[in-house]
């Protein structure tokens, strides 16, 4: 994938002059918000957990800098805020995935990880980044709008999604006037849905084109496009924007 720098219009480039860090930029949403937000002028910082995988993305993307780290371990996590040199105005996060699995299956430590691990690293990440944050710069977290309805082998995702909302909004009132917001998208086409799903994949998709409003199948790009609107519209802060064409309401 290579970027385009220039700005996809005529129009001045709507985050010139920002820094925009992405933890989890090294592929799928985390990497088209990343390609988009430097096609619209920032300078971007990618993290990621696989080294070879970020230095790809970092000719993709044109990046100023990356850094190999799990976002998961509070220790690098402040480690490389520690070390950054530079401010930022914006600082998305895709890193991490969902749990998968029957409630009843799980032993203690695995429920307390399924249910901890995803809220806590947003309260982390927001601790330690909004420190170096310029005023009025804005925090994007990934939820989902698919785990809203109860099933069998989602529950934790599924509380963890629903409970996302509720952390985002109290968390823009904390650390105001940093911005805080959340996008929930449904079926997203990328690397992971396909180590997901595997050979059920191309079913999913056609299933998903029949079905869905928008007649479609929504692409990293697509979530990317309203990514970066949020970054740029500074009136938005503590809100879920959900991004599924109409999966829930489907399904």
């Amino acid at each position: 994938m290579n970027a385009s720098i220039a700005s996809p219009t005529n129009r001045p480039a709507e985050l010139s002059g920002q820094t925009v860090l992405v933890i989890g930029g090294s592929a799928g949403i985390g990497l088209a918000t990343a390609i988009r937000a430097r096609q619209e002028g920032a300078d971007v910082i990618l993290t990621g957990r696989n080294a070879d995988r970020l230095q790809t993305a970092r000719r993709d993307v044109d990046a100023r800098a990356v850094a190999a780290f799990d976002a998961n371990d509070a220790t690098a996590l402040r480690g490389f805020f520690d070390g950054l040199d530079v401010t930022l105005d914006q600082v998305m996060v895709t890193a991490g995935e969902p749990h998968y699995g029957q409630l009843m299956e799980l032993d203690a430590d695995e429920l307390r990880g399924a249910f901890s691990q995803r809220l806590a690293q947003v309260v982390e990440v927001a601790g330690v980044a909004a420190g170096h944050l310029r005023p009025g710069g804005g925090l994007l977290f990934m939820g989902g709008t698919s785990g809203r309805r109860p099933g069998v082998g989602i529950g934790a995702a599924s509380t963890v999604i629903v409970a996302l909302p509720a952390l985002i909004a109290n968390l823009a009132l904390e650390l105001a006037p940093s911005r805080i917001n959340l996008i929930a998208p449904g079926f997203v086409d990328t690397g992971l849905s396909a180590a997901i799903l595997g050979d059920q994949l191309d079913t999913r998709r056609d299933q998903l084109r029949a079905t869905l409003p928008i007649r479609r199948v929504i692409q990293a790009d697509d979530v990317a496009r309203l990514a970066v609107h949020i970054m740029v519209n500074t009136a938005l802060t503590g809100a879920t924007y959900d991004i599924d064409g109409g999966q829930q309401f489907v399904e």
